[in-house]
């Protein structure tokens, strides 16, 4: 029992490798404030694309959100930091992680904007329509809101999942949390700051699962 304290457990391991720790969460906050707005961004307009009137434009945006969600984001990401410098384009660790989580997350917060719009009646539209509104002002003022607000504990949800994957951003040798962690054990050849950088994700994201449980109650009530 003592040993496995000491490999899981070492308080004092972990309070010498909190330091880099740290840094490495925040290399994983910056990822975060990169990826999450430009997959909501992103996934909006491509939920908006769904709805457009060319057939072409509606067909693209299925095959950009079906693909994107059908590739692992592993593979994208390694395919985008080693592939993309035999097409001459070198990019760095982050870029490559925020482009390759980008499209991943996008095309995952697309299909949950479409479904909030969709969830909306086709009364809510031609009664916006009635009272003069063009199409833009309806979608923006009218249907827009009440998507979001329908599938808010979804984006949430999604956020959450997008936050865990910045844990892969280690195979690209981008310094955030988990590779920290994994740098720490090779150094100490003791599991605790692996279990510390699991601690931590946990008090991250803890609180935002609990609200999301308290959103879907609230919405379903």
């Amino acid at each position: 029992m003592d040993a496995l304290l000491q490999q899981f457990f070492n308080f004092e391991i972990m309070a010498k490798v909190l330091p880099l720790l740290l840094g490495g969460l925040k290399q994983t906050l910056i990822i975060c404030v990169i990826v999450v707005p430009l997959g909501l961004v992103g996934g909006l307009l491509l939920a908006l694309l769904l709805r457009a009137p060319f057939r072409a434009v509606r067909w693209g945006a299925i095959a950009t959100i079906d693909l994107f969600r059908a590739i692992p984001p592993l593979v994208l990401l390694i395919f985008v930091y080693s592939g993309l410098p035999f097409a001459g384009l070198r990019i760095s660790p982050l870029t490559a992680v925020s482009v390759a989580f980008f499209l991943n997350s996008s095309s995952y917060y697309a299909e949950i904007y479409r479904a909030g719009i969709d969830s909306i009646g086709r009364g809510q539209w031609d009664a916006a329509r009635s009272t003069g509104l063009p199409m833009f002002d309806t979608l923006t003022f009218v249907i827009l809101p009440q998507a979001i607000r329908n599938v808010l504990p979804d984006l949430i949800s999604n956020t959450v999942e997008v936050i865990k994957l910045t844990s892969i951003a280690s195979v690209v040798a981008l310094p955030e949390l988990l590779y920290s962690a994994d740098m720490a054990r090779s150094i100490t050849y003791n599991t605790s700051p692996v279990v510390l950088a699991a601690s931590i994700y946990l008090i991250m994201l803890w609180p935002i699962v609990r609200l999301v449980s308290r959103l879907e109650r609230r919405i379903a009530s």
